[in-house]
């Protein structure tokens, strides 16, 4: 279990991505952590490096485009690994942020990925795009709190030759157009927003250890990895404010067959709650889900959640 982190970031970090829509914050993961999260990539994805060449299929004056290629070697938690990979997705810090973005308590993870990619694999090169379409039914608040907040965290050192995000933020963009313009299918259309968008953006290339938190309504796109046995570990980490129906992404119970264990046995009540988990003190915890729940995990430690509905 994680104790409480050092200040990883500051109350302007929150502010720039509440005001932009997305921020930078480098050294938010210790090297320690970097170094324990990247052996475990290298353990689930079972390589360290790409190839010698960069694979670039796009055709003349595309920006990017999207296919299967890129999103190979991309899995949800939990993994068969160590627990640096299994709950960095759940991080004290990150639940932090989450909840000072979103001016919340409680917060849930609905998506956690790890995305690792090597040189050769894929054109990575992709075109802008807003991530409201696939995280909600309708569309992203003019109200940041009421959205999410994705954190993107690299575990290796990202430069413009290792496939580096590259965005736009909300002031900007908001002067070419809005998220729904990623809609618009028609290519002409599509064609004049890339371009447009394209003198406003910025790289996230950054150091091991960075996290980029930014909202659903954020043009952001990847870029082509190009380095000679480059690769990219990067993981993502999607909050919501808790009982939020109107966002989603995995629904956690459907990976049941996944080693859940690794994850229970070693979490913190908090870190649990954001999947979903009832809190100790809350009704669901009865003398017959208690040992329900302890015969499902063995050893997961139901110490408080014992606790607390003893003294209810």
């Amino acid at each position: 279990m994680m104790s409480a982190p050092p200040e990883r970031f500051i109350s302007q970090h929150v502010e720039a991505w509440r005001r932009d829509g997305v921020t930078l914050v480098q050294h938010f993961f210790t090297p320690e952590e970097v170094a324990a999260v990247r052996a475990d990539f290298e353990r689930v994805f079972g390589r360290s490096a790409g190839g010698d060449q960069p694979l670039n299929k796009k055709k003349d004056n595309e920006i990017g485009r999207f296919h299967g290629a890129q999103f190979k070697t991309l899995d949800a938690v939990p993994f068969d690994c160590s627990l640096a990979l299994n709950l960095i997705v759940v991080h004290p810090a990150l639940i932090a942020f989450a909840k000072a973005a979103l001016g919340t308590d409680a917060v849930h993870l609905y998506q956690g990925q790890a995305w690792a990619k090597f040189t050769g694999d894929a054109d990575y090169d992709r075109p802008f795009h807003t991530d409201f379409s696939n995280h909600t039914l309708t569309v992203p608040s003019d109200d940041a709190a009421r959205n999410s907040v994705t954190i993107l965290c690299y575990f290796t050192d990202v430069t413009d030759a290792h496939r580096a995000m590259h965005y736009v933020e909300r002031t900007d963009s908001d002067k070419v157009a809005g998220p729904e313009a990623s809609l618009n299918q028609d290519p002409t259309s599509q064609a004049n927003l890339q371009n447009d968008l394209m003198h406003f953006e910025r790289s996230s290339a950054s150091p091991a250890g960075t996290a980029i938190p930014y909202s659903i309504d954020v043009y952001h796109r990847g870029t082509n990895l190009t380095a000679a046995n480059g690769c990219r570990y990067a993981v993502m980490a999607c909050f919501k404010k808790a009982g939020d129906e109107s966002i989603g992404f995995h629904a956690w119970q459907f990976h049941h067959t996944k080693p859940w264990a690794r994850i229970f046995d070693h979490a913190s009540p908090e870190q649990l709650a954001c999947f979903g988990v009832q809190t100790p003190g809350d009704r669901f915890w009865t003398p017959t889900t208690l040992a329900r729940a302890q015969a499902r995990y063995p050893g997961w430690d139901l110490t408080p959640y014992r606790a607390a509905a003893e003294n209810a």
